[in-house]
């Protein structure tokens, strides 16, 4: 059950882009949700300052030693904070059995290229967008999912194209998807704050 206001935590690896634009409307006013912890598996992700900074709990969960402890302790983390819906904000790393058993339907991921196309085991950052460009299609998009066993198939919750324009490189395509995805994922946890999208 997600109540209102949406009880969020985060995964990031790097810079969470997403993550510090939900947590700026958030404290705006214009996103009807509570931050409640951030982790990464990064120690020096500055995804990991800007929560503290901010006053949101953060963690950092190192998870290839030993994967199944770090998976216990991202759930156990996660449910101790009150934390309802989990938000993916470049977090690199498959999430575990009990992570994804205890929050499932209620991870949500952005990925940078039209699904299930170009998605899959290894479609991430820029090689999505180098294989949007060598098949020569028309339209790109950002699509917005459910986390479940598999990379990039869990159900799509929202959806946006974003048109390859004539010249366009990978560097490009990428610079102006990456630019679209934290106003996008804003302004989908707004519908769901708002009960238009029940997950």
């Amino acid at each position: 059950m997600i109540s209102k206001p949406l009880k969020l935590g985060f995964l990031a690896s790097g810079n969470g882009s997403s993550a510090r634009a939900i947590v700026a409307a958030a404290r705006a006013g214009t996103l009807d949700a509570e931050p409640r912890l951030l982790v990464s598996n990064n120690r020096s992700a500055p995804a990991l300052a800007f929560a503290a900074e901010q006053g949101i709990a953060a963690l950092s969960v190192p998870t290839q030693a030993d994967p199944p402890a770090a998976d216990a302790r991202l759930a156990e983390a996660m449910t101790a904070h009150g934390v309802e819906l989990i938000v993916l904000s470049g977090y690199l790393r498959e999430l575990g059995p009990q992570i994804q058993a205890r929050y499932a339907g209620r991870i949500l991921n952005i990925h940078p290229g039209p699904l299930p196309q170009f998605g899959g085991h290894g479609m991430y950052g820029r090689r999505v967008h180098e294989a949007v460009i060598a098949a020569g299609v028309a339209e790109s998009g950002i699509v917005i999912h459910l986390v479940d066993g598999e990379y990039d198939r869990g159900p799509a919750i929202a959806r946006r194209t974003v048109p390859v324009e004539p010249g366009d490189t990978a560097e490009t395509l990428e610079a102006r998807v990456t630019g679209l995805e934290p106003g996008f994922f804003v302004e989908t946890l707004s519908r769901i704050a708002a009960g238009e999208i029940v997950l």
